[in-house]
């Protein structure tokens, strides 16, 4: 499967622009960590793209019940068990570095996006790890992420969160305008 493909399948299955954006920006974590780590960029890519593709249809079955469509899809089985194993409900252990990376930058694009969104220049390069590790104390801001899964995630990938949120905001500014988060005029 190719980007295009991927990026069709996506959009075949989640209307909302709003986790569209979220895939492209795990998508760009994903490639940027691939470099990291020494792993195929396109399949990372198409990893971060297509991780949340059945959450809109399907938030109580995902990523679950859209196993059979990535497979029918002929999305190769490594990156099916990646999404699979980004739930952590579903049992299913993160073994591969490009398993833990999917987990690991997930919720945390989720938050570097909110974080952004906030600040009065809405620009995502200008977001630090000090002020994302400051709105994660606030338990009422992007309540519905999950400060453990990023945590979590940075120990499982042994990179220091400080650093994975350097990381994925630098990601993010590289595609900052497909994403909103290029800055809004003064």
């Amino acid at each position: 499967m190719d980007r295009d493909a991927a990026y069709v399948l996506l959009c075949e299955h989640t209307k909302g622009d709003s986790l569209r954006k979220h895939g492209l920006a795990v998508e760009a974590a994903m490639r940027r960590f691939a470099r990291r780590f020494d792993g195929d960029e396109a399949e990372w890519a198409i990893t971060g793209l297509l991780h949340d593709f059945d959450y809109e249809r399907d938030p109580n079955g995902h990523p679950q019940n859209g196993k059979p469509i990535l497979e029918q899809a002929g999305v190769p089985g490594q990156i099916v068990h990646a999404i699979q194993s980004h739930g952590d409900h579903t049992g299913i252990p993160r073994v591969t570095p490009m398993e833990k990376t999917l987990y690991a930058v997930d919720e945390l694009c989720g938050f570097v996006t909110a974080v952004a969104l906030v600040r009065p220049a809405k620009r995502v390069a200008e977001v630090e790890a000090s002020s994302v590790r400051k709105k994660m104390k606030d338990k009422a801001f992007a309540r519905a992420v999950s400060r453990e899964m990023m945590v979590a995630g940075a120990e499982d990938l042994g990179v220091p969160l400080d650093d994975l949120i350097v990381e994925v905001v630098a990601a993010l500014s590289g595609i900052a305008d497909r994403l909103g988060l290029a800055g809004s005029p003064a």
